[in-house]
């Protein structure tokens, strides 16, 4: 079976492998800054990109952990294919010396990821069925999604696409001509989401010659962009960026991808004040992970996280049963009790709707939760 491409190719991005540098003052002192904050390029180089280095700079030794099937650092990181991609923006939120820091966990390559699990395979959504061009996948009404590029900021380890055959025979520009055609003759699409990979590991350049492309398109009224970089290399959230999107003739909106509530710090804040202050409303998405943010007061500390910075809680989604991370799933029915417990906290402005995704499915599909008759009562 042929692997699946490394998410963060030297193409489209830059250089990879350039060296880290000496962080390890940054890494314990939360309230310093990486250099040269304002480059996000230079953030992608210097990115952590191995298991071992970045227990290192955490200070957490292997016997640390209480499963040893995953004490052998080596053997871990020589089977993956989806590689350790950890930018250092992200390293220093994390606690120093926990192994269980729930941001370290989703980034963290597990022996875990190498068991067989039924149910739990390399397409769990039916992307490879749902794509209609190169490049651009038609799965629902009205809207259609554009891979524009298979480079990430950060290689989350519950990642629905990381067995997705990003890798083509055309270029990056042929691929976008395709995916704009197929737009351009289906009148019924007037939503176009950018997606990944994440669309914002592309330079400003590269990406408003995309945004040109759409807005071209003269029955495509919405443009969708779905991206991590905001949280995980917030200084790529350029002025320049923002405001080519502002002056958009489109109804533009921004969705984030944030877990847990240690995700937030003052360099997202910035990001996601510049997009909401020019006018572009912000919306989150969360994946249900254990060990990361399944319990209740997780879950409404992000929620209020959010709301108190003008981000609207979108979906909380049931995970996506994609090879690699059966670790990270929570029972769904334990899901459905905590979006009640959930719902007993938050105003209703402030509450994700949980869904699942499943392939075929002409929408993201709602978990049911009781009717209010079916409650127990307590």
């Amino acid at each position: 079976m042929k692997q699946p491409e490394i998410l963060t190719p030297p193409t489209d991005l830059v250089p990879t492998g350039s060296p880290s540098g000496d962080f390890d003052t940054v890494i314990r002192q939360k309230t310093a800054e990486p250099a040269d904050p304002t480059d996000w390029q230079t953030a992608m180089k210097r990115a952590i990109r191995s298991r071992q280095e970045l227990l290192q700079r955490l200070q957490i030794p292997l016997d640390r952990f209480s499963e040893t099937r995953i004490s052998d650092t080596n053997a871990v990181e020589s089977q993956s294919t989806f590689p350790t991609f950890v930018p250092l923006e992200f390293l220093q939120r994390m606690t120093v010396g926990d192994p269980h820091d729930p941001l370290l966990r989703q980034v963290l390559t597990s022996a875990a990821e190498f068991e067989s699990v039924d149910g739990f395979g390399p397409n769990p959504v039916g992307d490879l069925e749902a794509v209609s061009a190169p490049g651009l996948l038609h799965k629902y009404d009205g809207r259609a999604l554009m891979i524009a590029t298979g480079a990430c900021g950060v290689h989350c380890r519950y990642c629905f696409r990381r067995e997705f055959p990003y890798a083509s025979t055309q270029t990056q520009n042929e691929r976008w001509r395709a995916a704009a055609q197929y737009v351009q003759e289906h009148h019924e699409i007037d939503e176009v989401l950018l997606s990944g990979g994440d669309p914002l590991t592309l330079t400003d350049e590269r990406l408003i010659e995309l945004l040109e492309s759409i807005e071209s398109i003269e029955h495509v009224r919405r443009l969708r962009i779905h991206s991590r970089m905001p949280v995980v290399i917030p200084q790529r959230v350029t002025d320049h960026l923002v405001d080519r999107l502002a002056q958009s003739p489109l109804t533009t909106w921004f969705v984030i991808h944030m877990n847990h509530p240690n995700e937030w710090d003052d360099g997202v804040h910035t990001a996601i004040a510049k997009l909401i202050d020019a006018g572009i409303p912000v919306l989150n998405q969360a994946v249900l992970l254990r060990g990361v943010n399944d319990d209740v007061d997780t879950l409404e500390k992000l929620c209020k996280t959010l709301v108190n910075h003008r981000v609207q809680p979108y979906y909380l989604h049931q995970l996506d049963r994609v090879h690699g991370a059966a670790h990270f799933e929570v029972p769904q029915s334990d899901g459905v009790v905590l979006i009640e417990q959930l719902r007993q906290r938050l105003p209703g402005y402030a509450m994700p709707t949980f869904v699942r995704e499943l392939a075929g499915e002409p929408s993201k599909t709602p978990v049911a939760t009781p009717p209010v008759a079916d409650r127990p009562v307590h």
